[in-house]
């Protein structure tokens, strides 16, 4: 399975970004709001500056207190993000997202951002993967193949 049949399978809609300027609190409330886990940074449009998940603000909760919340996004982002293309493995997606601890990889097709993937995402795709190969294999055993 690729990158591409698992964002063929998600709700049109567009990718939700925030800019580097806009402050921590903007971004809970879009992730709280759209129930979402992570937004891209992007100051100008179709680029990726960079990634703020719900996680990257709690730690900041944890170590700073809620004045963090009036600091801008471009203060906790993380600045250096992995991304993937449409024709990418899902397999290797998942190991990417695994070997580095993160749960949410933008998809840049010709260097532009067309979309992201969860883990969820990309797990519920192999899952579905999976299910049909063994009904494959079922019905190969069966000798309807």
């Amino acid at each position: 399975m690729l990158v591409k049949n698992i964002l063929d399978q998600k709700p049109i809609g567009g990718v939700l970004t925030i800019k580097s300027t806009n402050s921590l609190m903007d971004a809970a409330k879009i992730l709280s709001e759209k129930r979402i886990g992570a937004l891209i940074v992007s100051d100008s449009e179709g680029s990726v500056d960079g990634i703020l998940s719900e996680r990257d603000i709690v730690r900041e909760l944890g170590r700073s207190g809620t004045g963090c919340m009036t600091e801008n996004v471009a203060s906790i982002m993380t600045d250096t993000v992995i991304a993937c293309h449409p024709t990418d493995n899902v397999m290797s997606v998942m190991g990417k997202m695994t070997d580095g601890r993160f749960r949410h990889m933008p998809v840049l097709d010709e260097g532009k951002l067309v979309g992201v993937v969860s883990i969820g995402d990309v797990v519920k795709g192999r899952i579905g993967e999976i299910e049909s190969e063994n009904s494959a294999l079922a019905d190969m055993i069966a000798g309807n193949a």
